[in-house]
């Protein structure tokens, strides 16, 4: 696949921008950048900064972070792969974090802020 750097780790366990804003937000699901390991949230998620940051970046493939999905999604040809190459561990969040998450973060209508 193009646009794929499997050496290169996540470079979190969250969302990236949500960890950093203040006050900090949350996420639906997880995505990961399969170039540079962003990990951005999806667009269901209030902040959609994994689709934010293949537009900004030009980095077109995302694998999903969440546990038991291998998937891949390519922003330019809009494309979903079932599966591709192995990355580099960890290939998902931590099973004791929450989706959607993370829990202390969660407004209680956060069903209702989705996309």
């Amino acid at each position: 696949m193009e646009g794929v750097d499997p050496a290169v780790a996540p470079s979190g366990n969250g969302c990236a921008e949500c960890d950093a804003a203040s006050p900090q937000g949350w996420w639906f699901h997880l995505r990961r950048c399969a170039q540079c390991g962003h990990i951005g949230c999806c667009d269901s998620s209030p902040g959609q900064h994994a689709s934010a940051h293949a537009a900004s970046s030009g980095h077109r493939i995302v694998r999903s972070f969440e546990p038991g999905e291998e998937w891949f999604w390519d922003y330019v040809e809009e494309v979903m792969y079932e599966r591709g190459p192995e990355l580099a561990a960890p290939t998902h969040h931590p099973l004791t974090q929450a989706a959607p998450g993370p829990a202390d973060r969660l407004p209680a209508n956060w069903a209702e802020q989705l996309h």
